[in-house]
Parts: C-alpha cells; sequence; structure tokens
C-alpha cells in the first residue's frame, strides 16, 4: 500500500478536467501538493491548497524546476501524476508539422523530460522508506489508434512505449512508473484542440470516477492501468434543462404556433459532484477520446 497522508506530490495539468480531480482528491488523502499549469489565475482558481507553479512545458527547463519548486516547498518528492495534454483533430494528410511538433512536446516530450528529472528525487524517497511513483495518461488511443486524431494517437503511443521501458528501469529503485489509459472521459480538453474541428463522441466517462480509480490504483500499489481497468467507471451522467423559449412570428400558422409552445428540453453533461472549483461556467457535453486531461 503506498501511503498518500504527508506525501509530496507534483501534479503537472492540475487545472485540466481530469488532472483537477486527481489533485483535489489527492489533498483529500492528505497528500501535500504542488500543482502546475499555464496559468497561475486558474491555479489559485482551484482553490486546493498547495504550492502553485505556472509553468509552460514547451521550456526544457520546466520539468527541472517544478521538481525543484516541489522538494523545495516539501522538503521532498514522492510522486508526480502527468495529466497535461493537448489533442488535435483531422486526416493525417491535414495534419501539419506545427501541429505534430506542439502534440508530441506537451503530450510526449514532457512528461519524459519530468521523469528524467524527477529520478534523483524519487530515488531519494525510496531510500527513506517511501513508496515512489510516476503516472502518466496515453489514454486508450495507445492502445486503439484512432481515425481522425492519429497524430495524437501516435505520440500518445510513443509516450506508453516509453514508460513501459521506464517501468522497467527504474524498478530495482524502488520507483512505480504507472500508465493509465482510460477510454474517452467528459473534459474540456477536446473543446480547445490545437488543430482541427472536434467531432461528434458518445458520451464519455466521468472524470471524478475516472480520477478515483486511478487514485485507487496509486494507493494499492497497481503497475499499470490498462482500458479495460477502468470497465466499472461509469459514463458521465445528463440532465435536462429547458431550452430557450421561442415566439412565434404574427400570423404564424396554427401548427407553428403550437410547437412554439411546447416545453422541449435539451440535454446536457451534469456537473459532477464536488466541481465547484470547475470555474463556474454552465456544463457541457464536450469528450476528450484520450481519458485525460
Amino acid at each position: 500500500m503506498t501511503t498518500l497522508q504527508g506525501s509530496s506530490i507534483l501534479v503537472v495539468g492540475a487545472t485540466g478536467g481530469l488532472g483537477r480531480h486527481l489533485a483535489r482528491q489527492l489533498a483529500d488523502a492528505g497528500a501535500h501538493l504542488t500543482l502546475s499549469a499555464r496559468s497561475m489565475t486558474d491555479l489559485e482558481a482551484l482553490g486546493i491548497p498547495g504550492q502553485l507553479v505556472p509553468a509552460d512545458l514547451t521550456d526544457p527547463g520546466a520539468a527541472r524546476t517544478l521538481v525543484a519548486t516541489a522538494v523545495t516547498a516539501h522538503g521532498q518528492l514522492d510522486g508526480i501524476v502527468n495529466a497535461a495534454g493537448a489533442v488535435a483533430f483531422g486526416a493525417l494528410a491535414d495534419t501539419a508539422d506545427d501541429t505534430i511538433e506542439a502534440l508530441w512536446e506537451i503530450n510526449a516530450l514532457a512528461p519524459m523530460r519530468m521523469l528524467r528529472a524527477a529520478l534523483p528525487s524519487l530515488r531519494d524517497s525510496a531510500e527513506q522508506g517511501r513508496e515512489p511513483f510516476v503516472l502518466t495518461l496515453s489514454g486508450v488511443v495507445s492502445e486503439h489508434p484512432t481515425n481522425g486524431i492519429g497524430a495524437y494517437s501516435a505520440v500518445k503511443s510513443a509516450l506508453a512505449a516509453y514508460v513501459q521501458v521506464a517501468a522497467r528501469e527504474v524498478r530495482r529503485s524502488g520507483i512505480r512508473v504507472i500508465d493509465a489509459r482510460p477510454g474517452h472521459t467528459e473534459t474540456e480538453l477536446s473543446r480547445h484542440p490545437i488543430a482541427g474541428e472536434t467531432p461528434k463522441f458518445p458520451t464519455g466517462l466521468e472524470p471524478a470516477a475516472v480520477a478515483q480509480r486511478i487514485v485507487e490504483a496509486i494507493v494499492g500499489d497497481e503497475k499499470d492501468l490498462p482500458s479495460t481497468a477502468f470497465s466499472e467507471v461509469p459514463a458521465a451522467s445528463s440532465q435536462m434543462v429547458k431550452a430557450d423559449e421561442a415566439t412565434p412570428p404574427t400570423g404564424a400558422h396554427p401548427a407553428v404556433a403550437m410547437a412554439a409552445q411546447m416545453p422541449l428540453e435539451t440535454a446536457e453533461s451534469a456537473p459532477a459532484a464536488g466541481s465547484a472549483a470547475e470555474g463556474g461556467s454552465a456544463p457541457t457535453a464536450a469528450t476528450t477520446h484520450s481519458g485525460s486531461r
């Protein structure tokens, strides 16, 4: 069993759709957190206690800075959660080089740098009898590359391969490297692709429940979280809200007037329990195909 109470954990991408749930649940379990994202304003809006560090993950020095900040703030580093990410949609033939490079830098190179920068501190943690870990989120696309997000699938597959090798190489140092591959999850990620237009997805997994499953795996010393490990995670719930009332034009056909007076409703994603810190915006039905962020 890995003890979260009193442990020092760095959460990268802490303001994301999945990262914020992971951060909140880790804080509730008693972990001392270092929280990172691009915006200090968004970090402060989370309302989660911890050391807040805005960072640009495309900066090669960001990983070293984040690790040093966590060690300085809490005297040690016992775990890293890599929950930052970016997505792009479109056929491979239409995907520009700069899009592929951005996906690579954020989704693969950044967590690779984080692991490398953190190894000395994580080895110290193991030597002191703690249970250090590194968690990444390659998502279900690393198992099942998907049309329309081929570049994203390729980058995530590279990350999954890296994690497999890293897990074997650092195992004797007492460091556990875990890759989580949930199916697509209802987060804000796909609403903000760096390229392409968001396609329609079926309802995804509940992000708070995905986060809970991941935290359970950390505590339970699990070594891998394939997509099948999330089979019991429920889909995000939905709620019906009244659509805007319509006023028929003067002299409209009786059928038009009758339709305008009908109590129409429209479906939206229901907000997850305990998600008041998600910016206070109206719930949406956006999804991400990666199970991350």
